[in-house]
């Protein structure tokens, strides 16, 4: 071997020996690095790290206004704002068409009382609305007015035919939703029975006697 040969031979020695060095300290500074990790590093699959933010309530910048029920005319009057049974009947207002039982409760004080005061024909409802709650009646408006031998203005199990343009028929029915309603107290609250007072029926003996309102005597 020549000299030159033998110098290039020992610089190639050198040269892997500097790199096998090299590679055993980087071996070895790896290792380190992999004993000062924490455990379970080692035991998880290497994945992308995923940072999870807690969901947080989302504010809306509009304001959300609850919208207000719309408020009768009578539930005003029953705020104590009606200082007499007159206003009260002048502030509620009446459907044009009324459902079959508040027409027939709204027919019965047309007919029996429209020419009374006003606290007369509410004590005329009133006796109806009793005796639909009271197991002793028919338990309906309707099933009351029609009930034989009951009402004299009934013929033939029909109602007379009512002049709906009149101001005795608006009244009518604004007295009907006031008893239905409960928004008066009527002088006869208890009452089932009434008549007028130029007869004297023979049950009338028997039964107890609340008020007389004008031209009609109730009983309960």
């Amino acid at each position: 071997m020549g000299h030159k040969t033998y110098s290039l031979s020992a610089v190639a020695v050198a040269a892997a020996a500097s790199l096998s060095f090299s590679s055993a300290d980087s071996a070895v500074a790896s290792a380190q690095d992999v004993q000062a990790m924490p455990q379970t590093d080692i035991a998880q699959p290497a994945q992308e790290a995923v940072e999870i933010v807690p969901q947080q309530p989302v504010f809306v910048s509009e304001e959300v206004v609850q919208p207000l029920e719309e408020t009768s005319a009578y539930d005003n009057a029953t705020d104590n704002q009606a200082t007499s049974l007159r206003e009260l009947v002048g502030k509620v207002e009446t459907a044009d068409k009324l459902s079959e039982q508040m027409h027939c409760l709204a027919g019965a004080v047309y007919f029996e009382s429209r020419g009374e005061p006003l606290d007369g024909q509410l004590a005329v409802a009133q006796v109806v609305i009793n005796r639909s709650e009271d197991r002793r009646w028919p338990a309906s408006y309707c099933g009351v007015v029609y009930q034989r031998a009951q009402f004299s203005f009934v013929r033939g199990g029909r109602m007379p035919q009512i002049n709906k343009s009149s101001d005795a028929w608006k009244r009518a029915k604004a007295v009907a939703k006031i008893a239905h309603e409960g928004m008066w107290q009527s002088e006869a609250s208890d009452a089932v029975y009434f008549h007028a007072n130029y007869v004297r029926p023979g049950w009338s003996r028997r039964k107890t006697r609340l008020a007389q309102i004008d031209t009609h005597i109730f009983y309960r």
